[in-house]
């Protein structure tokens, strides 16, 4: 890999809520569910396993990669579907450490999670026959962590049935925050979030719902993009990305959305396949 020591960015891999969608109407932001690549210099951090993960892995297949930290927010199937399929994994040599919080402390949890997915009667395969050296690494949400590849990492305790874990990367004095899924309390901001975001250069923010429509889905465990917004101007946040699109929002919807949010906090981006923010 040829990355700047100093060097940082996180490259959308998939951007989709609940499940992939294949729809001409959804082109333009993508169909692939969550999956985010960081880069702090020469480290690879991964945030979610979605469908997104199975371009990413040929990508880093291609790229030489030989190391990689994955961190998954929590392990509902949108956000884990994309592991059986991750073509890094299946490169002999190749280092993938497996990390999760979301139901820490109990051990084995992100392991045990791992092998319920790839079992019978999901799949005629299971972790072991990745010929890469997989480890799986447990935490509790709200732990400071220390990855191998010597990147910070904070992380924070998210509102979502099951639970599910919001981060914060730090590197070479910038920052990129990875939060999803999580639902709000219209009455006060999350706390948790405000601490974990404060002035951050990059929030990535779980914006499935609006505020007009979020009444309708009380429990599913998700927020809005207006919320979003509001942490942002909190917060000190410098780029807001809107993330987790719902399924049926279509490329013109999110360009509504683009555009309500740059009014309201300016530095608003709508999450897009391919779409690369840098500090």
């Amino acid at each position: 890999m040829n990355a700047a020591r100093d060097e940082m960015y996180a490259r959308f891999w998939g951007v989709r809520g609940s499940i992939p969608v294949s729809d001409s109407r959804c082109a333009r932001y993508g169909g692939n569910t969550s999956c985010v690549e960081v880069r702090c210099g020469e480290s690879v951090l991964v945030f979610d396993a979605g469908t997104g993960l199975r371009p990413l892995g040929s990508a880093l297949v291609g790229e030489g990669c030989r190391d990689v930290d994955l961190f998954l927010s929590h392990g509902h199937i949108d956000h884990v579907v994309g592991l059986p399929f991750f073509a890094f994994a299946y490169e002999p040599g190749n280092s993938l450490r497996v990390w999760s919080g979301h139901r820490a402390p109990e051990s084995g949890a992100t392991e045990s999670g791992v092998r319920s997915l790839m079992s019978a009667p999901l799949l005629p395969i299971t972790p072991d026959v990745f010929p890469a050296e997989v480890s799986f690494r447990d935490f509790s949400a709200g732990d400071e962590l220390a990855p191998p590849c010597g990147v910070s990492i904070r992380t924070a305790p998210l509102r979502h049935p099951g639970g599910a874990t919001g981060y914060r990367v730090e590197h070479a004095g910038c920052s990129i925050c990875y939060v999803t899924d999580t639902e709000h309390d219209p009455e006060a901001p999350d706390e948790n979030i405000l601490a974990l975001v404060a002035g951050a250069d990059i929030m990535i923010y779980d914006a499935m719902f609006t505020d007009e429509d979020l009444p309708r889905h009380r429990g599913w465990g998700h927020s809005t993009w207006e919320e979003g917004a509001r942490l942002c101007l909190a917060a000190g946040v410098r780029t807001y990305a809107i993330f987790h699109h719902a399924p049926e929002r279509d490329d013109e919807a999110l360009d509504r959305i683009g555009a309500a949010a740059g009014r309201m906090f300016p530095g608003s981006v709508v999450a897009r396949e391919g779409m690369v923010l840098t500090p």
